[in-house]
């Protein structure tokens, strides 16, 4: 046998005897596969979902995100407003404490919104802020937030700005985004027990949860190289759950013994995004901050990128990759997000004379006969990089089929996976890639997605596609302060149809959520409710080891 092989059965044989689930005496161990961890542990750097799932075990907000859309209050009693809407006073529990013991206050949570707001370089968090006057506590108890104006979603903006303890992080005010955070002190009702990146991450129950304890003493977190072999251990019972499956595998695994498959509206909706780097050189982010904007110019065209439209085959992607399980794609904003949903939009119908006649017509001609367009001016053919994250489950297949459909019309791809943490630097803010195929978790609010492709945005990381528009621009910061509701989902609507029409993504689908787990070893999983997401709080707060 090889000896590496050799190793990890071994490590794998004494995590499961160190962590039977259940049994008289022994603690109740819950373990989860995926197929990626978090990218940081540091909840102001973050991208990927996988870090949110953690962060929503260890920490606190001011409010909870229910499973059916609606928010609660967490740490705070009660909330009032002022009657121009520009003031909040919460009555924060008194009793709550960190995980290293120390008294949680509203100091506490005024130290966490200050920072976030002062700290531009925290890509996704700081935003949640942008009408943040100030946040102070003039007691223990009494957190009071003043906006510059009324905003209709301090609910969306407050759940997912993390409260931090100040005694520890007070000492990284000035360098936060170096602060690496590796012990975790939250206030949340799991506790980190033991981290290795790329391997497990392993939480214990806080028994002194403010909201009452788990009813299992731990979760484990771990990451599998591959979908196959993630499906592979929830059959064996490696695991308990596990986050994700292929759909290709669904049907077989509902055969399989003890194993149960969830499907359901994913928790945060979420978009599959063909991504389109079309940064104009003028709005290429400085050198100095990663800068590299080195995007194929075809893809500047509008005429190209209509090309590709036209040339994508949805219901095929849906399904092969899917095996049905999705929908075709067609807004930024994806149609689980209800009325904020453009469901006006006419999308793109696949039609492949039409985009080889767009092409012909704005001069990409096959100059020497390769089969491969070439740039009008000859300079270069249209061979475009297409890259996907390693953990994604669907895009190889997905790159595939793009390779077969745009070949047909001169369009070649150089297709390659990319760790997810060096996807994202060549993503964010380099723009040092032509296509990419990865997603966006969508907020309940619609704003945090709206912002991606904000002109202010691209030297962030935010906007990944270096897109610009003065019109879309304009209406993104008249959204996010009209009261009027009727009114702000117009403008959400024509922000929709501005980045289809210009072609800045291609959405091929939205898909369904699809998870499984053991059904011989913890009950209670929240699979019959609104929204499907076993790994979230809701789930591993209520399940219990089977008796």
């Amino acid at each position: 046998m090889n000896r590496k092989l050799l190793y990890v059965m071994m490590i794998i044989a004494l995590i499961l005897s160190a962590c039977g689930g259940g049994g008289a005496g022994k603690p109740s161990v819950v373990r989860i596969g995926w197929s990626n961890g978090p990218d940081t542990l540091n909840p102001g750097l973050a991208w990927l979902a996988e870090s949110y799932t953690i962060y929503e075990l260890i920490y606190d907000s001011m409010y909870d995100l229910n499973l059916d859309g609606s928010f609660q209050l967490t740490v705070a009693d009660s909330v009032s407003v002022s009657d121009d809407g520009m003031t909040y006073t919460y009555k924060i529990k008194q009793g709550i404490k960190w995980h290293d013991g120390q008294p949680f206050t509203a100091k506490d949570i005024a130290f966490s919104y200050t920072l976030y707001k002062n700290r531009d370089d925290f890509p996704t968090l700081h935003s949640y802020t942008e009408h943040f006057v100030s946040s102070v506590a003039p007691d223990d108890t009494t957190l009071v937030l003043k906006l510059d104006q009324a905003i209709p979603n301090i609910e969306s903006r407050l759940v997912f700005l993390y409260i931090l303890p100040e005694h520890i992080w007070k000492a990284y005010t000035d360098n936060a985004a170096e602060f690496e955070n590796l012990e975790m002190i939250g206030s949340g009702p799991f506790k980190m027990k033991e981290y290795k990146p790329n391997e497990f991450i392993d939480l214990s129950t806080n028994v002194d949860y403010q909201s009452g304890r788990a009813k299992v003493d731990e979760v484990i977190f771990q990451v599998f190289s591959s979908p196959d072999v993630l499906v592979q251990a929830i059959k064996t019972g490696q695991v308990d759950m596990i986050t994700e499956l292929p759909n290709t595998s669904v049907e077989a695994l509902k055969t399989a013994e003890n194993v149960k498959v969830a499907v359901g509206a994913p928790f945060a909706p979420n978009i599959s995004d063909i991504i389109l780097n079309q940064v104009d050189p003028a709005n290429c982010p400085p050198e100095a901050d990663g800068g590299v904007c080195s995007g194929h110019p075809a893809l500047r065209d509008k005429q190209v990128r209509l090309a590709l439209a036209y040339a994508t085959d949805k219901e095929k992607l849906i399904d092969v990759v899917l095996i049905g399980y999705g929908t075709p794609g067609i807004a930024l904003i994806p149609d689980g997000m209800g009325e904020w949903f453009n469901s006006s939009i006419k999308d793109f119908e696949f039609d492949t004379a039409k985009a080889n006649q767009l092409l012909d017509d704005a001069g990409y001609k096959d100059a020497n006969g390769d089969g491969i367009r070439d740039m009008p001016d000859g300079s270069r053919p249209l061979t475009f990089r297409l890259n996907w994250p390693t953990s994604s489950i669907v895009a190889p297949r997905m790159a595939e089929l793009l390779g077969e459909m745009w070949k047909e019309i001169g369009i070649t791809l150089e297709p390659q996976a990319i760790e997810d943490d060096a996807l994202t630097s060549k993503c964010c803010p380099a723009l040092d890639y032509d296509l990419m195929l990865w997603g966006w978790v969508a907020d309940p609010d619609p704003a945090t997605l709206l912002i991606i492709p904000a002109t202010d945005q691209i030297v962030t990381g935010y906007n990944e596609t270096g897109y610009s528009n003065p019109r879309y621009d304009e209406l993104n910061v008249q959204q996010g302060t009209e009261l009027d509701h009727a009114k702000r989902v117009q403008m959400v609507w024509e922000m929709q149809k501005i980045v289809h029409d210009d072609v800045v993504y291609i959405i091929p689908f939205n898909y369904k959520q699809i998870q499984a787990y053991r059904t011989d070893r913890f009950t209670g999983w929240l699979d019959g409710e609104t929204k499907l997401a076993l790994e979230d709080v809701t789930s591993l707060m209520v399940i219990e080891p089977v008796k």
